[in-house]
């Protein structure tokens, strides 16, 4: 963690967010561009740990909403990762209460196959485990403090910046990031041990 408890990984670069949104605001479309490339992959992990499956959906509707309000922002680049946040936040939550009312559709065998990709399959594949596995796990958690979690450590915003995307109190918000941490701990070292005992 960083001073202030903001992890360092949001701190490197909200200098080079905040300038972007900034020349975004007055119409520079590649520093937009830069802006989703920094903001984004926080974002996908939060929304993914919300609603599963369809968070690239949910996150490009949050991405269209995005670059409709920018003008509207005000703030560095801490900042803007809690309004994307706040953002992405109530369109997975509007896509929950969709899935609820609607029916699933069947996926079509066609909609799941994919062109080859220039990556490695097999590096793809073990990232994507380790990330999906992260966040089945975190999913598991009571939904307070899986958000908690999700905000703290995916997106990177601290404990107040938080607590506004959330409409909690920071304390409220860094008790709920605790616990749930404290928890995926139990349940590795459970797995782990259980993992041992099979050998």
């Amino acid at each position: 963690m960083g001073q202030g408890g903001e992890p360092r990984r949001a701190q490197a670069y909200d200098g080079e967010l905040g300038a972007a949104v900034a020349r975004a605001q007055e119409g520079d479309e590649e520093a937009f561009a830069v802006a989703y490339r920094l903001a984004q992959p926080g974002l996908l992990g939060y929304v993914r740990g919300l609603v599963g499956e369809d968070a690239e959906d949910v996150a490009s509707e949050a991405w269209l909403e995005i670059a409709r309000d920018l003008g509207r922002f005000r703030g560095d680049g801490a900042g803007f990762r809690g309004w994307t946040a706040t953002i992405a936040r109530h369109r997975a939550l509007d896509h929950l209460r969709r899935r609820r009312v609607r029916p699933q559709a069947a996926t079509l065998e066609q909609d799941v196959l994919e062109l080859p990709g220039p990556y490695s399959t097999h590096d793809q594949a073990l990232e994507s485990m380790t990330t999906e596995r992260a966040l089945d796990l975190v999913r598991r958690l009571p939904r307070d403090q899986a958000e908690a979690v999700l905000l703290r450590v995916v997106v990177g915003l601290d404990g107040p910046a938080a607590a506004r995307v959330l409409g909690k109190r920071p304390g409220a918000v860094r008790t709920a990031a605790y616990r749930g941490l404290k928890r995926l701990a139990r349940q590795l070292e459970e797995e782990a041990r259980g993992g041992a005992g099979e050998r």
